[in-house]
């Protein structure tokens, strides 16, 4: 007979422990099998994403770059052609005569521009105050909306409402034509409040309210704390608004066309009529041909240039605020 190897106490009970835990269970492996098929589900998702993402920024700016070569490309010898002191400073544009002369256009665009921030940065920086720190929550809930929807009316409409409302109304009152600068300004003017307001009101409400409440317990009127503390913690986003309200009113077309009597001549007062660089575009595109179409191109540079110094103004201010 063959004797049984005994083991030992310890080895026994190690053995009788490893046979009783259970075997491996398929469940557990194709669980983790799973989770690894997630796992590269949600790679495959997240470099999908990416590349649509690469793809719409690389678009953006070819889209961009295009439109930036295509103007220069068209405007600078165009340009060299006129001459570039007799294009940029001439004061007479008559394409029939081969007068190009876009001094008269640019002085009507800057006039324009400045008398609607006149107009409506006063008013847009009071109504954003009262929307900051006067509105009762009733109110604000028809302003907020109303401030958003003017932001959202089409520029051929205010320049409708300009038409038949606005320049009667100075036409009547001042005398004149009615299409003069200053029914351009009102509209303008208008147009530009929505921004203002909104960016205003916002860099308002962003201001910590310890400011405005250690300026009343300093002795300060509620007035006086937020012009002489909450404007200037907030002139950054303050500033922003103006000049995003000045790159709006300047490079505004389809409302000004019908209302600012589109005569490229230096006006000598408000009631005179003007002609602005976009207006002039929107004005003759149609039917130019050869130079003179190349002409319109290279106003559409001037006014490209403008808008881009503006833009340019706007990120160094958002730079320097954060």
């Amino acid at each position: 007979m063959k004797e049984r190897k005994t083991l030992p106490a310890g080895e026994a009970l190690a053995a009788q422990a490893a046979e009783a835990l259970p075997a491996p269970q398929p469940a557990a492996e194709g669980a983790q099998e799973g989770a690894l098929v997630v796992n590269k589900k949600a790679f495959v998702r997240e470099l999908a994403m990416k590349i649509v993402f690469i793809v719409a920024a690389a678009l953006f700016v070819v889209v961009v770059g295009v439109i930036c070569v295509y103007l220069l490309a068209s405007a600078i010898p165009t340009i060299a052609e006129i001459g570039f002191v007799k294009f940029l400073f001439g004061s007479t544009w008559l394409p029939s005569s081969g007068y190009y002369g876009v001094g008269t256009l640019i002085v009507g665009t800057a006039y324009s521009t400045a008398c609607a921030l006149v107009i409506g940065v006063p008013v847009g920086l009071l109504v954003a105050v009262f929307m900051a720190f006067y509105c009762p929550r009733w109110l604000y809930k028809i302003m907020k909306p109303v401030t958003n929807i003017l932001a959202g009316i089409p520029s051929i409409v205010y320049g409708y409402f300009g038409l038949v409302v606005i320049v009667p109304i100075v036409r009547e009152s001042f005398g004149g034509g009615g299409t003069s600068l200053l029914a351009t300004a009102i509209i303008l003017g208008i147009m530009i409040l929505p921004t203002i307001i909104s960016i205003s009101e916002n860099a308002l409400r962003a201001v910590p309210k310890s400011y405005f409440e250690g300026a009343l317990a300093l002795g300060a009127t509620k007035e006086r704390a937020i012009f002489r503390t909450m404007f200037p913690a907030a002139k950054s986003g303050v500033v922003t608004s103006v000049i995003l309200g000045l790159g709006r009113a300047f490079g505004e077309t389809a409302a000004v066309v019908l209302i600012c009597g589109n005569a490229a001549i230096f006006p000598g007062s408000l009631l005179d009529p003007i002609r602005t660089l976009s207006s002039n575009i929107a004005s003759e595109l149609a039917y130019s041909t050869g130079l003179h179409r190349e002409a319109l191109i290279a106003c559409a540079v001037v006014l490209f240039v403008f808008i881009l110094f503006i833009t340019v103004i706007v990120m160094l201010l958002r730079r320097k605020k954060r």
